[in-house]
């Protein structure tokens, strides 16, 4: 009798440590960390978080002032011309066919320089004169459509941080008036209010810092084109002087 308690009890304490094992095991499932939430899904709480009425105007902003961002690198990408290769065509044509061989080649070229130059070709029999003051009007017009849309840019720029900052003062007055309806400065009073100013505040900023990179570079861009366009236009004239086609 005494052999077999004692077998029991040793098979009674073989069998507790399995069961400390196992509850050591669940209660380690149960305290295991959440995975962490991915990027697109905390943006779209804290989108839910900073309010939609006050997050979505701001959003617009965002992907309206893209839309015109992108539409206006494809067109200066567009409209970028080798000045050098186009004014070697030109003084090629100029002497082995004329004014008219020269319009040709403008006229079959893309951008803003061979639009000048067919300007200028077109008033070359009028005399030089001319010609200058045709290649500086229709430059400025050409000026004009690259600038096309940096106003809207300019605008969404603005009013971005605006609409943020807007949101800002309103979420300080829902936390100011939780204040006032609770008679008491707790965290979890203000929390509501400060949560929704401090949220709006950042999406503002974040489109008006993305935007103003994008319009720097795009007025950089612009600029260089402007200033291809004014030294093309001057080697214009000197060609023409050159092969003596203007009176």
């Amino acid at each position: 009798m005494c052999g077999f308690f004692s077998i029991k009890a040793q098979d009674s304490t073989a069998t507790e440590p399995a069961t400390a094992v196992e509850e050591t095991s669940s209660a380690s499932e149960e305290v295991a960390p959440p995975e962490s939430a991915s990027f697109h899904q905390l943006i779209k709480e804290k989108f839910i978080e900073g309010g939609p009425p006050f997050m979505w105007p701001i959003l617009i902003c965002m992907i309206l002032g893209l839309a015109f961002s992108l539409e206006r690198i494809i067109a200066l990408n567009l409209a970028t011309t080798n000045t050098k290769k186009l004014l070697t065509q030109v003084e090629e044509a100029l002497s082995s066919g004329g004014v008219e061989a020269a319009k040709e080649v403008t006229k079959n070229t893309r951008g803003p320089v061979a639009s000048i130059f067919t300007q200028g070709l077109m008033r070359s029999s009028e005399g030089i004169d001319m010609v200058e003051k045709s290649v500086v009007s229709y430059g400025g017009v050409e000026m004009g459509k690259l600038e096309k849309g940096l106003i809207w840019i300019s605008l969404f720029i603005s009013l971005g941080p605006m609409l943020g900052f807007f949101g800002t003062v309103v979420g300080m007055v829902s936390a100011f008036d939780a204040i006032e309806a609770a008679g008491d400065i707790s965290p979890q009073v203000v929390a509501g209010g400060m949560k929704v100013a401090l949220i709006t505040t950042v999406g503002g900023l974040i489109v008006g810092i993305v935007l103003q990179i994008l319009y720097n570079y795009l007025v950089s861009k612009i600029d260089g084109l402007v200033n291809s366009m004014e030294d093309a236009s001057i080697s214009l004239v000197d060609l023409l002087v050159k092969h003596k086609l203007s009176k």
